[in-house]
């Protein structure tokens, strides 16, 4: 007999019974299409998430990624470009600009990206994988693509390599870069990423999302809906760089000083390319700072990507426009041998 209060096994046992035979009636009526939906889902879901784990690990260093060109790599083994990619530019985009570019880029040097960690941006080890790859392919001719706020690390990173490394870089090439922050149009929201950043706060995807696409929604006027969708999708996807670096990339733009770099680039020669329609950087602030501060080293800051879409730093979209802009300032400023802008490798 239980005692008082307690539950009688037989009871329990019924109870247990019961529950087997409604969870065994619901399992029939549980369609086998809907059963192999579900282990199918859960497949992709595994899968997606072991891709992600494994690009993620291998983004923790900084790489400097080839972008093979048969002409350049036999005709300038010695020279090399380095794309510093813009903000929540990811490495696979970084390598795609170099390769819509490569035309206007390929007569002078060999192609190359740099991928940041997905740990956070640090110059230090930037300028460090940068010469780790110059000396390992003993370069003696560097010019740096600086892609949108890349032309800042590109400039701090020249400034570096001189100082440290005695390696002088030939050309810097600004593309609708800020000078500092007060270029950022969206001030509010740039203030409060770098705010909660150095409070400690990291991003949820969620939220990251939501904003990806709120950005470009406000700023449909420079895009079509195909990049609207293209461009908010490969920044939650798997590839995209990390909210960390995110953050830190806000937080480098926000402190960024160019004057602490003026008069140290040596002989550098630096251009400024952009669109007056920018809506992400001030065109007007920014190339009127960069044309002042690096006066003894700015050839040119009079050329316009008039046209393109979306206006701020988009040779990725507008290779049509960016190429003839960029041929002409390295044929002025760069010429080759007579004849060797018709030198064929067949």
């Amino acid at each position: 007999m239980p005692y008082e209060g307690e539950v009688n096994p037989q009871d329990r046992r019924g109870s247990a019974a019961a529950r087997y035979l409604a969870e065994a009636a619901a399992l029939k009526r549980f369609s086998r299409r809907g059963f192999f939906a579900g282990a199918g889902a859960s497949g992709v879901l595994a899968a997606d998430m072991l891709f992600t784990r494994q690009v993620q690990s291998q983004r923790r260093v900084n790489k400097i990624l080839d972008v093979p060109d048969d002409f350049a790599d036999a005709y300038y083994p010695d020279a090399g470009w380095f794309l510093f990619p813009g903000y929540k530019t990811s490495w696979e985009e970084a390598q795609w600009i170099l390769n819509v570019l490569r035309g206007a880029l390929n007569k002078r040097a060999r192609l190359a990206a740099v991928g940041y960690s997905n740990v956070g941006l640090d110059i230090n080890d930037v300028v460090i994988a940068v010469i780790e790859y110059v000396r390992a392919r003993k370069l003696t001719k560097l010019f740096f693509y600086g892609h949108s706020f890349g032309g800042m690390v590109a400039t701090q990173v020249a400034a570096r390599l001189l100082e440290i490394h005695g390696v002088q870089v030939e050309f810097i090439l600004l593309d609708s870069s800020p000078f500092n922050r007060t270029d950022v149009l969206d001030q509010s929201w740039f203030d409060g990423v770098v705010y909660l950043y150095e409070h400690g706060f990291r991003f949820p995807s969620a939220l990251r999302g939501s904003y990806e696409l709120g950005e470009r929604v406000i700023h449909k006027n420079e895009r079509s809906w195909r990049q609207i969708l293209d461009q908010t999708l490969e920044q939650l996807s798997p590839i995209a760089p990390s909210s960390v670096l995110v953050q830190t990339e806000s937080a480098y733009i926000y402190h960024f000083d160019g004057t602490r770099f003026a008069g140290k680039l040596g002989t550098a020669k630096m251009a400024f390319i952009g669109s007056p329609g920018d809506r992400t950087v001030r065109y007007q602030t920014a190339v009127a700072s960069w044309a002042s501060v690096f006066r003894d080293n700015m050839v040119s800051s009079g050329l316009q990507t008039v046209g393109a879409a979306p206006a701020h730093a988009s040779p990725g979209w507008n290779p049509n426009i960016y190429r003839p802009i960029i041929t002409e300032l390295l044929d002025s400023n760069f010429p080759l041998p007579r004849g060797g802008g018709r030198v064929s490798v067949f």
